[in-house]
């Protein structure tokens, strides 16, 4: 059976709320018998409960992280781990810890009832692309401190971290447009989820500025899987594009399946960008162009944004918009000038 405060009293001859004031670091108790309780916890390598000590002193010292996804895609999409892994270390390095929720669709009422309810939690970081989450409404209508991972557009008031999509998108078409292309398709993100939404702006901007019209028969929808990638570049090959951006470097790689097929080859018929910088980018064949986006920075910046929310019940509403980097490799190619 585990150890009891009782336990601890009798062996050391002292009570149960003198020990439960030495675990909690009351410096008001004698010396003397902080001794004593310590060494009767030190031979007995006692553990306290963390989660309850917490509870009595009206924090835990635990924050969740909500991502409203399939499990599947969860763990599909390198994103996703290197989002968690930011939020980790942070974690880790503030002396917190971390509770993971993977909230399929289905089940998102579900998961509101058990972070509300709960109690262990200090506060919630959800990791929510959609522009219409119930998680995200219940959470502004409660007084649990949450930041957001992802900008939404129906929640100004709240605090979140974000890459600027539209920008890095841009300057990915641009790219591009100076290497010659002119057909340049893309294959966007779900046009529910901001990411999705934004990417295609910043697409949609670079045409634009260059007094390019933006064709209908160049855009496809896909949902940041390598599956929704390929079905999408099916599809956009009757265009007869010279050049894709994809919304996802997942994407990017499905989109570089179907060009394969089809016989086309990369860069020389077909230009192709991504999006992520997963690992896996840098060994396609060839390796792809893309945005690299501060994945694990986002994460460890969520942290440490929720955590002074926490501290400081009321700090200013903070927006922090991360720079992206464009990753030029050989998916792209040089000027069109070098192929023919």
């Amino acid at each position: 059976m585990p150890l009891t405060l009782e336990d601890i009293a009798a062996l050391s001859g002292t009570s149960r709320s003198t020990v439960s004031r030495v675990i909690n670091g009351d410096h008001a108790v004698r010396e003397t018998t902080r001794e004593r309780v310590m060494t009767v916890l030190q031979s007995l390598n006692f553990q306290p409960n963390l989660a309850a000590r917490g509870l009595a002193a009206g924090h835990t010292r635990v924050l969740g992280l909500v991502i409203p996804m399939g499990v599947s895609t969860i763990f599909t999409d390198p994103f996703f781990p290197m989002l968690i892994q930011g939020v980790s270390s942070a974690c880790n390095a503030c002396d917190y810890s971390v509770m993971l929720w993977l909230a399929e669709p289905e089940f998102e009422r579900r998961t509101i009832s058990k972070i509300f309810y709960n109690g262990l939690l200090d506060g919630v970081i959800v990791a929510s692309m959609l522009t219409d989450d119930p998680i995200i409404e219940a959470l502004g209508e409660g007084r649990l401190p949450f930041v957001l991972i992802g900008r939404n557009p129906s929640r100004e008031q709240t605090c979140y971290v974000d890459v600027d999509n539209a920008q890095s998108s841009r300057q990915a078409v641009l790219h591009l447009l100076r290497l010659g292309r002119r057909r340049v398709a893309t294959i966007t993100g779900p046009q529910n989820m901001i990411g999705g939404i934004d990417r295609l702006q910043g697409y949609q901007t670079a045409l634009r500025e260059r007094g390019l019209p933006i064709l209908p028969e160049l855009v496809a929808e896909g949902d940041f899987t390598e599956m929704g990638g390929y079905i999408a570049m099916r599809q956009l090959l009757r265009a007869r594009p010279d050049a894709v951006f994809a919304a996802s470097d997942m994407m990017a790689i499905g989109a570089l399946r179907a060009l394969t097929e089809a016989g086309l080859r990369v860069p020389q018929d077909v230009s192709l960008v991504g999006f992520d910088d997963i690992p896996a980018a840098a060994h396609t064949a060839p390796p792809l162009t893309t945005v690299r986006q501060p994945t694990q920075r986002m994460g460890a910046l969520a942290v440490e944004t929720l955590i002074d929310r926490i501290e400081n019940p009321t700090p200013e509403v903070c927006h922090l918009v991360l720079p992206a980097e464009l990753m030029v490799r050989e998916s792209c190619g040089t000027s069109l000038g070098l192929f023919h």
